[in-house]
């Protein structure tokens, strides 16, 4: 479990940090000094913070004397000496940048050749040449606004990871799509007309959605929609149109 803002000691207070960061040094070259401070950190906060979980890896920011404290893909800042630890975001007023935001989008990226195709589906619109990946739940509000934006969406194709992570009701209807003769059709059904999938004449291998949640628990999938865009770039809920235009055009640019 990690740290609460609202159960934590009165020591562990929010903040967004903004101040204005001199980038003139390289913050994360190590040394024999850094190594050791990197130590003092991990070992005062492991002893007096345990519900911070495991630290995975502890490292310099670009402000004189913060550390970054990441336990898998949460944030933290410490002192030097792991006395304060402090739940918020870094910002550089200067640059105008977020960094606590970029390093959150750095660690959250995922290959996108890496993703286990074989367990979604696709929907493909005009020549698909452009290529999304998206985790849903059918019982997902935000899913079906996300859905109808994507009938703006022209040249693209879709892959669905069926994601019922919403309760048993989620889970049947998943099977249900999973097993269906034409998987497309029937989440578009479901997702733009509120028609079920029928129940499966005969038996079928569902085994694939115990690996989309599986994956999806690896990678922290905590919610649907979550797109995946060919660039490998994270993007959280049901963004608009406009948006998922401007994402995918900047995938296109990164390949």
């Amino acid at each position: 479990m990690k740290p609460s803002l609202k159960n934590t000691p009165a020591k562990f207070v929010p903040a967004t940090w903004l101040l204005s960061l001199t980038l003139l040094a390289l913050p994360w070259a190590w040394s024999p000094a850094a190594v050791a401070q990197e130590a003092v950190i991990r070992k005062n906060l492991s002893s007096r913070l345990s519900e911070l979980g495991e630290i995975d890896e502890v490292r310099k920011t670009p402000m004189a004397g913060v550390w970054e404290v990441r336990s898998g893909n949460d944030l933290f800042y410490s002192d030097a000496q792991g006395n304060y630890l402090i739940q918020g975001e870094l910002i550089d007023t200067k640059a105008q940048r977020n960094l606590s935001a970029e390093r959150v989008a750095e660690l959250t990226t995922i290959d996108f050749s890496k993703l286990p195709l074989s367990d979604s589906f696709t929907v493909v619109r005009g020549n698909g040449e452009r290529q999304l990946a998206v985790f849903e739940d059918p019982n997902c509000g935000y899913c079906k606004r996300f859905e109808q934006s994507m009938l703006k969406i022209n040249n693209i194709t879709v892959h669905v990871f069926l994601y019922p992570i919403l309760g048993e009701d989620s889970v049947e209807k998943a099977r249900r799509l999973w097993c269906a003769k034409d998987r497309a059709a029937a989440w578009n059904d479901w997702m733009h007309a509120q028609k079920p999938a029928a129940a499966p004449l005969s038996p079928c291998d569902t085994s694939a959605l115990a690996r989309n949640i599986a994956f999806g628990k690896t990678h922290k999938i905590n919610g649907t929609p979550t797109l995946f865009f060919a660039d490998g770039s994270r993007v959280p809920g049901a963004i608009a149109t406009d948006a998922i235009e401007k994402q995918l055009t900047l995938a296109s640019a990164k390949k």
